[in-house]
């Protein structure tokens, strides 16, 4: 895929997303919109990381690691609907952040095409809570949703897109899929060996039910790959054992690799 942006053009290019991606930060603990571990990014990405958004949505992960990455840094933004990918695109110019590449497409546990459940609120698209129908068991939480739009997708594998971009190597992943965490972690078993990136991942029960499965079954199989689980509290991560009520995001970091 050709990359979206253009070079940048001076000095300066990198100021806007500068902006943008500290107001992010600071906005973090107090805007609703904004999840908490945006602000602990800067723990977690270091100048020339390479990171891959899996479901970027508007960006709101995807420019602040580009920011902290920096200009010697690379983030693949993925997001397969039509609308959130629009505005991708468009702010990656906006923001001269030539650094970030979108990629539109699902990922999962296999390459194909597929099918997004896009749910509707008052005539509006809900992007934040879609999901890929493929191995899903009915709509789980999203059954509070009146209406759904479906959105054909080309689907393809963390691995996959690793190969074909030849990334050499992967610092972090956050991934934000409602429910389809171990279908990507199934699709990535051979970045997670080869790599061993930090991994940022929503994980809730109540959206993984719809797809046969649980929390305890994705902190097992990253245990399993050599992982430790830690939280955002009381601004640091600290390590926790389960899944915590309160709590949806989860850092996962592989033994000895020298993260928190």
């Amino acid at each position: 895929m050709t990359p979206l942006s253009t070079p940048p053009r001076g000095p300066r290019a990198h100021l806007r997303l500068r902006a943008v991606a500290a107001a992010l930060r600071r906005l973090a603990p107090n805007a609703f919109f904004i999840e908490n571990e945006v602000a602990a990014l800067g723990t977690l990405v270091r100048p020339g990381a390479v990171c891959i958004d899996i479901g970027a949505e508007y960006g709101l992960y995807t420019f602040a690691m580009a920011d902290l990455a920096g200009p010697g840094g690379t983030v693949y933004a993925v997001e397969p609907l039509p609308g959130p990918a629009r505005f991708l695109e468009a702010a990656i110019r906006a923001l001269d952040a030539p650094s970030v590449h979108l990629v539109r497409r699902a990922l999962a546990g296999r390459p194909g095409e597929g099918t997004l459940s896009l749910p509707v609120r008052r005539g509006l698209p809900v992007h934040g809570r879609a999901y890929l129908t493929t191995g899903a068991d009915g709509p789980g939480p999203n059954a509070e949703f009146h209406g759904e739009r479906l959105v054909a997708t080309e689907v393809g594998t963390l691995d996959e897109l690793v190969a074909e971009r030849g990334i050499e190597r992967v610092d972090v992943i956050k991934a934000d899929v409602e429910g389809a965490e171990l279908a990507v972690l199934d699709g990535g078993r051979a970045t997670l060996t080869a790599h061993r990136p930090a991994l940022l991942l929503e994980i809730e029960d109540r959206h993984l039910a719809k797809y046969g499965t649980g929390a305890a079954a994705v902190v097992t199989r990253l245990r399993g790959l050599g992982y430790r689980m830690s939280a955002w509290i009381a601004g640091r991560w600290q390590q926790v054992g389960e899944v915590r009520e309160g709590h949806r995001n989860y850092l996962f970091t592989a033994d000895g690799a020298g993260r928190p």
